[in-house]
């Protein structure tokens, strides 16, 4: 029989560079052309100001993780949040065609009370035992 290996740690990125994953890369990358951008387009007080905020965004996107996930899930998560409703109301009205379709249902449903098997008394039960011991050598005693 073949051997083959299983792969463990799926919840662990990928390492690129040393320590870096392919993800934090790819923000250190966008964030160097964000970075080159705001040099071309302004002036040395606003490129300050763009750099501290770009070096910001960019550390907490890449490195913090809280609950041992990015912060971009956190994110996604807090927006799925808000845009869901804040108040749920069950609204148990229904219109005629629904509760037609109910009463068909309820209707072609009979009820059956459930069936009870009598219960197995010890000496069939040994009986039983003996049967599945010998692998079906032993038939029991035939009931007359």
């Amino acid at each position: 029989m073949q051997q083959f290996v299983v792969p463990q740690f799926l919840d662990v990125e990928d390492k690129v560079i040393g320590p870096i994953t392919v993800r934090q890369f790819i923000i250190l990358l966008v964030s160097g052309g964000l970075t080159f951008l705001a040099y071309k387009i302004s002036d040395f007080t606003l490129f300050l100001f763009w750099l501290l905020t770009i070096a910001v965004f960019t550390i907490v996107f890449a490195f913090i993780k809280i609950n041992g996930r990015p912060v971009h899930y956190l994110i996604l998560n807090i927006i799925q949040t808000l845009k869901r409703p804040r108040l749920s109301i069950w609204d148990k009205t229904l219109n005629p065609d629904e509760l037609r379709v109910l009463n068909r249902m309820v209707e072609l449903k009979p009820v059956v009370p459930p069936r009870r098997k009598p219960l197995v008394g010890s000496s069939r039960l040994a009986e039983l035992a003996l049967v599945v011991d010998t692998g079906g050598v032993y038939e029991g005693e035939s009931e007359v």
